[in-house]
Order: C-alpha cells, then structure tokens, then sequence
C-alpha cells in the first residue's frame, strides 16, 4: 500500500517542486545576505603599472681559455733544463723544456754516414754502368750484364732514399728534445723537475692562451626561443660578466654561438659568448655569471606585496566593480626585487587589485575602495632611497 503511494507520480512531482523551492529560497536569502552585508574595511586598491620594462638574467658561466694545449714529451730522456715558470707568458717558438740529446745525436751522426754512403755507392753504380754500356756497344758483354749493372743503380739509388728518410727521422727526435711554445700563452703547472727521467708522451705542462676567453652557459629551451624569435643571437648580443668575488668585468663580450642539441637531462642548451682579456685577468677554469640584459615591450608589472603564496602558487585579490575581493591564482613571469611582471593572460592593465592589508580579507569580501596611483608610490620610495644614501 504505502508502496504504490511513493510510487505514484503525483507525488513526485509534488516532492521535486517542494525541494526546488527550498533551494531557490535558500540561493535568494544568501544572495540577498551578500548584497546587503556592509564593507569590512578601507581598502587601498590600484592598477598595475603598464611599461617597457628592462630586466636581467643571470647564467652560472664557465670560463675557459681560447686555446688550451697540454705539452708532452714525444721522445723518451732526461729533463736537462727547464726555461720557464708555472704561470709566466710565453711566446710562440720559445723554447720551454729541454731533454737530454746525446743519442740522438749520435743516431743522427750514424744516419748522415750511412747516407754518405749510400751516395757513394750510388756514384760507384753510375761509372759500373756507363763501362757495361761501352762493352755491351762493343759486343764484348752480352746485354744481361747491363741489366744487372741498372739493377744495381737502382738498389743504391734506393739505399740512398732510405737512409734520406732515416737521417730526417733522426734529425726530428732531435728537434723533439727542445720542446717549443706552439702559440703564445701562459703556461701552467709544471709537474716534473729537471733530473725526472721523461718517457714519451708524459705531460710536461699545459699551455692557455687566455688573450681572449670563452664563457660557456646554459639557459633553458623556452629563453632559447625567446632570443631567437628577438633576432638577438644574429646580432651578436653583447653581455656582461659577472666575477667570482660579485664584482663586474669591465669588458662586455658577445654571444657567438650556440650548440647544435638540447640536452634531455635537463631541458637546457649551451651558448657560447666570447671576452677579450687583454690584462690577463680571466684565466682557464675560472667560474662565473653570464648577465645578459634584456627589454620586455608593456610588461605587466605588480608589487610583490599585493600578492601572497600558498604552497607552490601565487595568489593576489582582483576587486570588481561592486568593489568585491575575488581571489585569483597569477603565475609570476619574470620576479624583480620587489616586483613580479606578470603573464597579459593573468591581469590586464585595467584591472584593479588590493594594493597591501592581503591578511585582513578573504575572497567574497566586501570593501571601501581608495585607488592609489602604483606609479607615484614607487617614484616616491626611489627618491626616499636616493636621499637616504
């Protein structure tokens, strides 16, 4: 019986339209409550400022020489003499390490006398073959002996080039024993002392010629785009360099080149700008940070004090035109020292904000409005901090 009763659709009609009012009833006195509830307070409110902006990046550098050769020995002997010390400059052809010569000299003795000889044999070779064609003319010797005779001229003329080749050879193992600065430089730690017993192909020393140096640095695949829809690695784009100790290199460099692959470890890519150092200051190895200026055509730009963070996101209050604080996730594109320029998509230059008192509201807030102008505010505190200086 009571079954069929909830079944019947009288009934359920009459159920729906009873609980459609009840929430239609609801919706208004809250509506209504919100409409009619007072300001919670005097409020600050402004627009965010609408600029050519220009702002810099920093980028870890390493600095390394322009040419950086390690030296080592190419013949086998005892370090005699060492013409140079760790960290002095050099000039190319200068000689830096001498090795003991006596072998090879003597090897080069016995390679110009066996060559001596060979020429000689080669004259004796020369008048046994002009007498075998007298005969061979005269009939008195058959023609095979003349062959024989121009195969002996042969084989000396042979001899003579191998032993060319072989007093050449000993002529440059020589040479090896004076090892000479291949470009100018400044040459580097020293690891043998004269006496060490060199084998071939030991390190001697590195040489660095740092009259101009390179700055490697990575920045990621999105600024990588951003400077080549710029056209700023075309035009060569000067940047500065800051040192290890945070003070700036007086010279700016240029960006020359840039590798050819992103690295997927990490997403970056790697660039290359070049600095003169004609003081020597910068040296191979050395560390520091690539600054590279930048301008950002109507930047949207905020005080970070209009906005506050909440785990990982950035948030700030929007007032609308009934003068209520609606909350609004922003994403930050680029965080000065007290300002963030954000994303055209995150805030319009028309918008208004809260400008400071964040903690004391909460979204769906009613206020009382003051627009201030941000433009003035920040002149104002820039000529409090230059006075105070």
């Amino acid at each position: 019986m009571i079954t069929r009763f909830l079944k019947s659709k009288n009934l359920r009609k009459s159920l729906l339209l009873i609980m459609g009012s009840a929430a239609f009833i609801s919706f208004s006195s809250c509506n209504l409550k919100n409409k009619k509830s007072p300001p919670i307070g005097d409020f600050q409110v402004t627009s965010p400022i609408v600029a050519d902006t220009t702002v810099t990046e920093d980028y870890v550098a390493d600095i390394q020489a322009v040419q950086n050769v390690e030296l080592r020995s190419r013949v086998k002997g005892y370090l005699d003499k060492i013409n140079v010390d760790e960290g002095k400059f050099v000039k190319q052809g200068q000689v830096l390490f001498i090795l003991s010569n006596q072998e090879y000299k003597e090897a080069l003795a016995k390679a110009s006398a066996e060559l001596k000889s060979a020429i000689a044999d080669v004259k004796t070779s020369e008048l046994e073959l002009q007498n075998v064609k007298i005969l061979v003319d005269k009939n008195v010797v058959s023609k095979t002996e003349l062959e024989l005779a121009q195969a002996k001229l042969d084989a000396s003329l042979a001899k003579v080039e191998e032993a060319t080749a072989t007093e050449s050879g000993a002529k440059l193992d020589l040479s090896y024993t004076l090892v000479k600065a291949p470009f100018d430089g400044v040459i580097n730690r020293i690891p043998n002392k004269i006496g060490s017993l060199i084998d071939e192909g030991m390190l001697l020393t590195t040489i660095s010629n740092i009259n101009d140096v390179y700055a490697y640095f990575h920045v990621s695949e999105e600024e990588y785009l951003g400077y080549v829809k710029d056209n700023e690695l075309h035009n060569q784009k000067e940047v500065a360099l800051v040192l290890a100790d945070n003070e700036m290199y007086p010279l700016k460099g240029v960006i020359e080149t840039v590798e050819g692959e992103i690295e997927k470890s990490t997403g970056n890519i790697a660039f290359r700008a070049k600095f003169p150092n004609p003081d020597l200051l910068l040296k191979h190895g050395a560390s520091g940070k690539i600054r590279i200026e930048k301008t950002i055509k109507n930047a949207i730009i905020v005080p970070q004090k209009s906005t506050f963070d909440v785990q990982d996101k950035t948030y700030m209050y929007i007032v609308d035109k009934d003068n209520r604080v609606k909350l609004r996730s922003i994403t930050p594109k680029i965080r000065l020292t007290n300002h963030y320029i954000l994303n055209p998509a995150d805030l319009n230059q028309k918008e208004q904000f809260v400008y400071e008192g964040l903690q004391l509201i909460k979204d769906g807030d009613k206020i009382n409005t003051k627009v201030i102008d941000l433009t003035k505010i920040i002149e104002q505190k820039e000529e409090i901090g230059e006075n105070s200086k």
